[in-house]
């Protein structure tokens, strides 16, 4: 069975990467898609975070790394994709989630459900915002996401 992880993974962090882990070992095929959403002002464009998806998930032979505009519905009926797999950190989280699932599910006409994955709980308080934020100030992010990943966001902030 196949799945698709969708996500804006600017930047990726160790959250994210605990969930593809995860996903990765309970579908066959896990592609992990990066939104190019047009409205939001990104730190990494859609090539340089397919870049970085594609160095972290290197190791993982299941994991296919891609990217999307438009409606993950249609996304996933081209690529012929039934599950969409969500990380969770808190209850925030999961209303937001659960009626997005819900409208995926009703435009897809029932071809497309979601399923949760609660992040672990080392990751519970990580989010790429967060990250994003620190970095800006100038605080350490390595224990938020890889180090060629800390790497890549100290040049985008001139730190490096």
């Amino acid at each position: 069975m196949k799945a698709v992880y969708p996500g804006s993974f600017d930047p990726m962090t160790y959250g994210h990467m605990d969930i593809i882990k995860r996903a990765s070992e309970i579908f066959d095929e896990l592609t992990v898609s990066v939104l190019n959403n047009v409205s939001k002002k990104a730190l990494f464009s859609v090539e340089e975070r397919v870049a970085i998806l594609k160095e972290a998930t290197k190791d993982m032979p299941n994991v296919r790394i891609d990217s999307f505009s438009g409606l993950l519905i249609d996304y996933a009926k081209a690529n012929d994709i039934h599950v969409v797999v969500r990380g969770l950190r808190a209850i925030t989280d999961f209303e937001y989630e659960l009626q997005t699932a819900q409208t995926n599910r009703m435009l897809s006409k029932g071809a497309v459900d979601t399923m949760f994955l609660t992040t672990s709980l080392e990751y519970a308080y990580l989010s790429s915002s967060s990250v994003k934020e620190i970095a800006a100030f100038g605080g350490d992010i390595s224990p938020c996401v890889p180090n060629f990943v800390a790497d890549l966001i100290n040049v985008k902030y001139n730190r490096a």
